[in-house]
């Protein structure tokens, strides 16, 4: 901002306490941020002067390319010159109908449409909305509720706040105002058929008044970083089948690469009805996420009373956001990044190995490119990132884990950087 007086940082962070409202903090902000100045590659240069740190968290997931990348540098100068934004209704352009095409070719087969939304929340509350006006639209509108398994997590707006885990999760102030959904026991991590058995009936049970049953495949994200077994996702699809309801996968921190299939649901060849992504769809440079649909879902909804999917985000389909997302999933297409997710999976392994022996540490487990530290006890958060940070590496901490989700081109230097600040922060934390 060339034409503004720089503040300092002293200046910076006051204002910052007084006006800003950070995620899951007060206000007036009680903790005092970092102030990142620059980033490139992996590494996040502080205003202090202070130094860098190896970025260990992808911006919440969804820097997997790095910072600063020239390819979506690119991406973004480009579009600019042409346009940074129109409206979507009544208008189309070729970002928006080229990332269309990249996300049917790259997604698990049959799903063939995509709904464009602003944030991976927004995208599941399309979701809920095409899988409620579906049913609807087919003369059954008394099909209304959600099932799901504890433990999950899938936003902060309304519908998305509805599954996630209603005791254990951020959103149990809202559990007398919020829909009341239908919820399995959470999925152990190796499969059991008591378990599977328990779905089957949950979702018989229920049939007569579910819409759809909605998860987090193979990974539970924020909800506690909990993995399971690609077996249940079977068991989910083969039960929808059986009982006529729809089955929508939560990709948005799962796809593109994390767990090591491009797609957790290809952990399973398993294609849901109904999928969301987002986070690393746009590489982490703008916010983007999308919601695809199986013919099936979107001809229902087109046969109904209403047969239109009455949702229109102002910048839907936002063409410098869909710009930069055709050119990191075209980037993500073009390199080996199976033998990069790889690659951390191993240097996580054995990087963390050493925190499994501290005191107060419950597990350690890793899945791709996450590695995940759990504690018996609540974390103190603020002596945990400052441990990370005394090594160098930026984490964000909460409840009783410690989690590193670092981007795909994060060297094997770096990667043992980040276990080693897992392990102080588990340690002081």
């Amino acid at each position: 901002m060339p034409d503004l007086p720089r503040l300092s940082v002293p200046e910076l962070l006051e204002l910052d306490r007084r006006h800003v409202w950070h995620p899951y903090g007060p206000m007036p902000g009680r903790a005092e941020p970092l102030v990142v100045e620059s980033a490139s590659g992996v590494r996040l240069r502080l205003a202090d002067g202070s130094g860098e740190l190896v970025d260990g968290m992808s911006s919440w997931w969804s820097a997997i390319h790095g910072y600063n990348h020239p390819v979506l540098n690119e991406a973004a100068r480009g579009q600019l010159e042409r346009m940074s934004h129109v409206m979507f209704g009544g208008l189309t352009h070729e970002p928006a109908v080229r990332l269309a095409k990249l996300l049917v070719d790259m997604s698990p087969e049959g799903l063939e449409h995509v709904f464009l939304a602003d944030s991976g929340s927004v995208s599941v509350e399309v979701a809920v909305k095409m899988c409620l006006q579906y049913w609807r639209s087919l003369g059954r509108p008394g099909k209304r509720r959600m099932l799901t398994w504890r433990g999950g997590y899938h936003g902060d707006t309304w519908h998305p706040m509805s599954v996630c885990d209603p005791e254990g999760g951020m959103h149990e102030l809202w559990s007398g105002a919020l829909p009341r959904q239908i919820f399995a026991d959470a999925p152990p991590a190796g499969y059991e058929e008591s378990y599977a058995e328990h779905l089957r009936e949950l979702i018989g049970e229920h049939a007569d008044e579910l819409a759809a049953v909605i998860v987090e495949p193979v990974v539970q994200g924020a909800g506690g970083m909990r993995f399971h077994s690609p077996a249940y996702l079977r068991v989910l699809r083969e039960a929808c089948d059986a009982h006529d309801v729809l089955l929508v996968f939560d990709e948005i921190a799962t796809g593109f690469g994390r767990t090591g299939a491009l797609f957790a649901a290809d952990h399973a060849a398993v294609t849901p009805d109904v999928m969301c992504v987002g986070k690393a769809l746009t590489g982490g440079y703008l916010t983007m996420a999308a919601t695809l649909c199986t013919a099936r879902v979107a001809t229902g909804i087109s046969r109904g009373e209403v047969p239109v999917l009455a949702h229109g985000p102002t910048f839907m389909g936002n063409p410098l956001a869909a710009a930069v997302a055709c050119a990191s999933l075209e980037l993500l297409r073009g390199r080996d990044w199976q033998a990069e997710v790889k690659r951390i999976e191993a240097g996580l392994t054995a990087g963390l190995a050493p925190a499994a022996g501290l005191p107060g540490v419950r597990d350690v487990r890793v899945l791709g490119a996450i590695g995940v530290v759990q504690l018996d006890h609540e974390i103190d958060m603020a002596a945990a990132t400052r441990a990370a940070v005394r090594e160098g590496v930026w984490l964000r901490p909460f409840r009783d884990l410690v989690y590193t989700m670092p981007p795909y081109v994060t060297s094997d230097e770096d990667v043992a950087r980040i276990a080693r600040a897992v392990c102080a922060a588990a340690r002081e934390g």
